[in-house]
């Protein structure tokens, strides 16, 4: 029995790791492995300016937050940033960015849906405002971004009214 409590526990331990905001790292000390030793494997790995690398480590559904780790040419962290905000959501020009450029921008959404009939795709970005967000960003068939906005969870606005 407690063999199966301790597995029990190293199994929790360890669905744990990886959910950090990399609070510990140090930037200018920290490599690329020690941030993803803190924050589990990235989602995914962007090219940034400069000859950056990004990783990103998406923490939706239930974190609202997607972390952008900026990395240098040295294998140095540079940064990590929080992302889902009105402040980058800002950075995106309708009619002019690609999805490429908001990927760059927000990372990986949490949820991409097809409008075959409005000939676009919608990318839902799970976020935290005041109360829960959903950023929503729209693309045309030439993958150029046509809408781009915030909004409150229905969700969440749906279940306080509920209570």
């Amino acid at each position: 029995m407690r063999r199966i409590i301790a597995l029990g526990l190293v199994l929790l331990a360890a669905g744990c790791a990886g959910t950090g905001d990399g609070s510990g790292l140090v930037p200018g000390q920290s490599t690329s492995a020690d941030v993803e030793k803190a924050m589990g494997p990235s989602a995914e790995k962007r090219a940034g300016p400069a000859g950056e690398t990004v990783l990103w480590f998406p923490r939706m559904p239930y974190g609202r937050v997607s972390y952008a780790a900026r990395i240098g040419t040295d294998d140095r962290l540079i940064a990590i940033e929080q992302r889902l905000t009105r402040e980058y959501l800002d950075q995106l020009k309708t009619g002019v960015s690609r999805e490429s450029d908001v990927r760059d921008v927000l990372g990986p959404p949490y949820r991409i849906d097809p409008f075959p009939r409005m000939q676009r795709d919608a990318w839902t970005y799970q976020a935290q405002g005041i109360q829960p967000q959903l950023i929503i960003v729209q693309f045309s068939q030439d993958h150029i971004l046509r809408e781009a906005y915030m909004i409150e969870d229905p969700e969440y606005v749906q279940q306080q009214s509920s209570d």
